[in-house]
């Protein structure tokens, strides 16, 4: 019988956590929301109300995107995307409203060479040594 070793990633999360402080009366507040069956647990009520704000302001983020010419959602820069632009004698701007992604195989050498700014409004992936390779770069 052969063994067959596979390698196990974990997935990337699509979400990200971040933490907020809140005074107790609002906290409170939230607690009596969650009690009363209104929501889940704290953070289903955190959500919601970041959501309810962000479609409260659409047409002021949508002009803001195109203005800013920021790429929504989900982007990923593989090893062969900037193969291709260092081949082309180019340097990539990074502008993305989401989740801007550096494959885990990218070289801080070719990070480098082909990316001349990275400006997210949400999270960057990157291995630690190509976030240090393009620090100076990061806005």
């Amino acid at each position: 019988m052969t063994a067959t070793i596979r390698e196990i990633r974990a997935k990337p999360s699509d979400t990200e956590k971040i933490t907020i402080n809140l005074g107790y009366v609002d906290l409170g507040h939230v607690d009596l929301m969650v009690a009363e069956g209104f929501y889940s647990n704290r953070s289903d009520f955190i959500r919601t109300a970041i959501r309810n704000q962000l479609e409260r302001h659409a047409d002021v983020v949508k002009q803001s995107t195109a203005r800013k010419s920021l790429d929504l959602g989900l982007r990923n820069y593989s090893r062969q995307d900037l193969e291709a632009v260092k081949r082309r004698g180019e340097m990539l701007h990074i502008n993305v409203l989401g989740l801007a992604s550096i494959s885990q195989d990218v070289t801080p050498e070719l990070a480098r060479a082909t990316i001349a700014s990275v400006s997210v409004l949400g999270a960057l992936h990157a291995s630690p040594a190509v976030k240090a390779a393009l620090s100076d770069r990061i806005r």
